[in-house]
Parts: structure tokens; sequence; C-alpha cells
């Protein structure tokens, strides 16, 4: 018997992107440029938040959580795809399914309302910027995250909890690149359906609250640009918001397309595709988007650079 509730598989196989062995290869050089870049970009803007006081403001201690969650968020799972691109034997113990599921669930649901809290600061920055002082004080900002981290926290349980009160009996061959909740729900050999409904109503909550949050704190940060007298503070104003709201429309929408749908083998082939998007192309672009675009991320690279010469 394996770790679980009356569970036989003791490991599972996972497929992969394709099992087209001649796009094996170049997927693998592929992914780990973007992993390696996904990588550097996050760590180099932890650092020069870390290390600029300049940087010490509410903006930037988000951005610092969003490096964080999309550092960790990408290593839970790209080293082993790495390694099934260019290893015949993929395979992955059931405790390391369920841990692997446990951080992606949590790391991608901190990643939902890291966003939103970014969407309510620039919210409260464009709309009423004489409160921004105390609407955004250190206290509210902690709490912002913790509260972040808490969801994040009860959905990967609640994920996990149902997984691991399932039986796995015969199949163990995963349709994915990692352990992610549905291409191992159709595995179990017991009725699924109160975990399918946990998901639906979990997955519902940590995408529509935040996708909602975010929309109606564009809507009024909009609002306010376009009374904007200057040309070039408009402009500007809204290929930073333009830019934002891509990053969030591509991680939200591949995630709602993943889950928010009726589960089958072709919807599952689609969503893997999909689920690219949101597990390793969102994480790389974030450091670009929102932090090394700007000046004073520019700046603080430069200052520290010009500090290591000295």
């Amino acid at each position: 018997m394996a770790p679980g509730n009356g569970s036989f598989v003791t490991e599972f196989i996972l497929v992969g992107l394709t099992d087209q062995l001649e796009l094996q290869l170049p997927l693998f050089l592929i992914f780990l440029v973007m992993y390696v870049v996904t990588v550097l970009g996050n760590l180099a803007l932890i650092t020069l938040t870390g290390l600029n006081s300049h940087l010490h403001t509410p903006m930037y201690f988000f951005l610092f959580n969003l490096s964080f969650v999309d550092l960790c968020y990408s290593s839970v799972f790209t080293p082993k795809m790495l390694m099934n691109f260019i290893s015949k034997n993929n395979i992955i113990s059931y405790m390391g399914c369920m841990t692997q599921l446990y951080f992606f669930c949590f790391f991608a649901i901190s990643e939902c309302y890291v966003l939103t809290s970014m969407a309510y600061d620039r919210y409260v920055a464009i709309c009423n910027p004489l409160l921004y002082n105390i609407a955004m004080s250190p206290e509210v900002c902690s709490n912002l995250m913790l509260g972040s981290y808490l969801m994040a926290f009860s959905g990967a349980m609640a994920h996990t909890g149902c997984m691991l009160r399932l039986s796995f009996c015969d199949a163990n061959t995963i349709n994915h690149y990692l352990c992610d909740i549905l291409p191992v729900l159709q595995l179990s050999c017991t009725s699924t359906y109160v975990s399918e409904l946990v998901v639906f109503i979990v997955v519902g909550i940590n995408i529509i609250v935040p996708s909602l949050t975010i929309s109606i704190s564009y809507g009024y940060i909009l609002s306010s640009i376009l009374q904007i007298t200057s040309k070039e503070g408009r402009s500007k104003a809204f290929s930073t918001c333009c830019s934002h709201i891509i990053a969030v429309s591509l991680f939200f929408g591949s995630s709602a397309f993943m889950y928010l749908k009726p589960s089958s083998a072709g919807s599952l082939n689609e969503g893997k595709i999909s689920s690219v998007f949101y597990t390793n192309v969102v994480p790389m672009m974030n450091p670009l988007i929102y932090s090394l675009r700007n000046k004073d991320v520019k700046f603080a690279l430069r200052k520290t650079l010009s500090r290591r010469k000295f």
C-alpha cells in the first residue's frame, strides 16, 4: 500500500508536454532558457529591492513578494519538467506528487492575491493620492500579504486534502508535465464528485474574486487617467496599465480555461498547453513588465553595480 487512504499506486508517470521524441530536445532548450530568465529576473528584483532604500515603498513591497512567489512557483515543477524532457524515466513518487501539488496550488493562489494587492495599490496611488500614505501604510501592506498567504494556505490544503482521500488503483499515467489537480483526479478509481466540486468552488473563488477586484480597480484607474490633461502623462499611465492588464489577463484567463470547464481527455490536452502560459510565461514576464522597464529599478541597478565596482 502506498501512502494515502486505500491507494495502491506508489508512483506516477508524467507524460510531459508532448510524447514526440523529436521535440524533446528543442523544448528542453526553450524551457531551460525561460527558467534561467525567470530565476535571474526575479532574483535581481528581490536583490535590488532589498539593497536600495528608495525602493522600500508599498509598490515595490508587493513586487518583492510577487518575485518571491514567481521564483518559488516556477521552481516547484520546472526542474522536474526539464529532467523529463531528456530522461526516459519520467516517474514521480506518490508523496512527491502530493507535495508538488500542494506547493503548486499554494504559490498559484498566492500569485492571484498578490496581483490583486498590486491593483489595489495602483488604485489608491492614482485615484486617492492624498490618502496613499494612510491607506497603504506598512501595517496595511503586511496584512494584505498575510491575507494572500493565508488564502493560499487554505486553498492548497483543501485541494491536497481532497486528493489524499482518493484511491488510485491501477492507472498511474498523468497526462501533464506536473501533478496538477484535474489530471490526477482522472486517475482515481473512486468517486471524484466531492473533489471536483471543491475544485470548482475554491478555484472559482480564487479566480473570480481577484479578477473582479482587479477589474473594478482598473475601472476607477482608467476613469482617473482619462481626466489627465497632459498627453504624455496619460500615455505613460495607459502604458503601465496595459502591461499590468495583459499579464493579469494571461494569468487568470489561462487558469480559468484550465479549471473552470468540464474535464475530458480533449480539454486536458488543451489545458496542458494553456497552462504553459500561467506556469512558465507569466513568471518570466513579470519582472520585465512590472520592474525592469521602470526608471526607479534601472537607477537602483546602476547604483548597485557602481557600488559593487567601487
